[in-house]
């Protein structure tokens, strides 16, 4: 085999590779010789056919069959020998003249292909002791917790009905019909729907027509729909509403004590704002170690700045692109609804592609050299976890697809890497704890915006699918 570079421009590359006929007759006829005492043939005793003979019948797919381990083999070896990492598969090109293809698998002419590659660029892992990470840390006030407790307690308060009108907070139990253009829609009557005035069940000025109606009244109003509203059809579009009151119930004193815990399967309410606080702080401190993250791939960004490979680059740019235009086109908004237009998004979300595969880089190299490993019961919770957020029905299905896919199951070993080899960093770096405000802790920085905004459309479709699903569950 005869290896000879042809391209060699920044981080791309191109071998041209030519196996000569004699090699490629002589690997035949290896594999020839090989099946000659397997064949079973009419009108010839096992282990006596002729090779030749063999050759005549399978000549022309046993080569197929060496062309492939040729493919297969030769990619590896050959970057291998070159000590060099592809970013991504290496594209093959081979003559598509349908003769000369002929010629190769008759054994009449060398075998020629080319391989095309990116090569990921060399790495050099840094000290580290010089990024300075401020972790801001949110204390949970007793009244934020007692403010939980309370909503938590209110999904089992209960509510006697009353005469007379309706307040807020009360419960009001309707029949509704709505229509759009004079035509009721699906999805917009109901027959008993129960609705806490001030709850923010329904849509914005719904609940405040209930107020002042009591049990026997009708009704009929007008309400716009947001026009950020999920259902495209009814985003920004006025809708009638026919409404008849059947119950108004007044909700009773909330008291938070053990009986009340009782009813949410707890002992005590003293345990009942145990979990509470226990949960707050859980979601705080996952927010905590986000900023401190975002300022670690901040601080790794500033100080690796290389060539990325332009195919990964892309294929991170498409991945993006095509998620922010279906989440614009879902809501019926443009870009000039997000102030900006097609090119300026173009511009920020190729940036945020450059920057993503930069540090995607640059910790699998922190990972390798720290010798970070992925256990296998590691993946196993994980891929227990992905597919719990699918239907039963479709579950093993999911986990069959995992299984037997490589590239499905490294996008679930990916993120456990990351934040492994994040954890190795944060024990690295200077980290110093600032106290700060829940509303300080929350806010955005313009990185996270970005990111918030190209990963918002996964977690719809996501969403979108899983409910699809029920759907067809429910309907079966």
């Amino acid at each position: 085999m005869q290896v000879s570079e042809t391209l060699n421009s920044g981080l791309k590359r191109e071998i041209k590779v030519t196996v000569p006929a004699k090699d490629m007759e002589a690997r035949l006829m290896a594999r020839l010789d090989e099946a000659k005492d397997k064949v079973r043939l009419k009108g010839f005793r096992p282990g006596k056919v002729p090779v030749q003979h063999l050759r005549r019948m399978y000549g022309k797919s046993f080569m197929a069959e060496v062309v492939n381990e040729i493919l297969n083999d030769s990619s590896r070896t050959i970057l291998a020998d070159r000590g060099e990492k592809p970013a991504m598969q290496p594209e093959i090109t081979m003559t598509e003249d349908e003769k000369e293809a002929e010629k190769v698998l008759a054994g009449a002419a060398d075998f020629e292909f080319s391989l095309s590659y990116e090569v990921i660029p060399p790495i050099e892992i840094k000290d580290f002791s010089s990024i300075k990470i401020n972790r801001p840390v949110y204390d949970v006030p007793e009244d934020e917790v007692e403010e939980q407790v309370k909503r938590v307690a209110d999904s089992v308060r209960t509510y006697e009905p009353k005469d007379g009108k309706a307040e807020n907070g009360d419960k009001v139990t309707i029949d509704y019909v709505g229509k759009l253009d004079g035509e009721p829609f699906e999805g917009g009557s109901a027959n008993d729907s129960e609705v806490v005035i001030g709850h923010g069940q329904f849509i914005p000025g719904f609940e405040d027509e209930l107020v002042g109606l009591k049990a026997g009244d009708t009704k009929t109003f007008k309400i716009t729909f947001p026009e950020s509203y999920a259902a495209q059809h009814l985003a920004g579009k006025e809708v009638e509403f026919d409404i008849t009151v059947k119950q108004v119930a007044a909700a009773e004193e909330l008291t938070i004590n053990d009986e009340l815990a009782t009813k949410l399967g707890l002992e005590s309410a003293e345990k009942l704002r145990e979990i509470i606080r226990s949960q707050l702080e859980s979601q705080y401190g996952q927010m905590t170690r986000q900023k401190a993250k975002r300022q670690l791939l901040d601080a790794l960004d500033e100080s690796y700045k290389f060539e990325a490979p332009s195919k990964l680059v892309e294929a991170e740019f498409n991945n993006i692109w095509s998620q922010v235009t279906r989440d614009l086109e879902a809501a019926g908004r443009t870009f000039e609804d997000e102030d900006t237009t097609e090119e300026e998004a173009r511009e920020e979300y190729q940036r945020l592609a450059e920057r993503r595969v930069r540090l995607g880089l640059v910790l699998a190299q922190i990972g390798e050299e720290a010798n970070i490993q992925v256990s296998d019961d590691e993946m196993q919770r994980a891929l227990i976890e992905t597919i719990r957020r699918y239907p039963a029905r479709q579950q093993q299905e999911i986990y069959d697809f995992y299984r037997q896919n490589p590239q499905a199951l490294a996008s679930i070993r990916a993120p456990i890497f990351e934040e492994k080899v994040v954890d190795q960093l944060l024990s690295q770096v200077d980290v110093t704890d600032q106290k700060v405000s829940r509303d300080e802790l929350l806010a955005e920085d313009e990185v996270e915006g970005q990111e918030k905004k190209a990963e918002g459309a996964t977690k719809k479709k996501a969403a979108a699918k899983k409910k699809a699903a029920k759907k067809e569950d429910a309907a079966e």
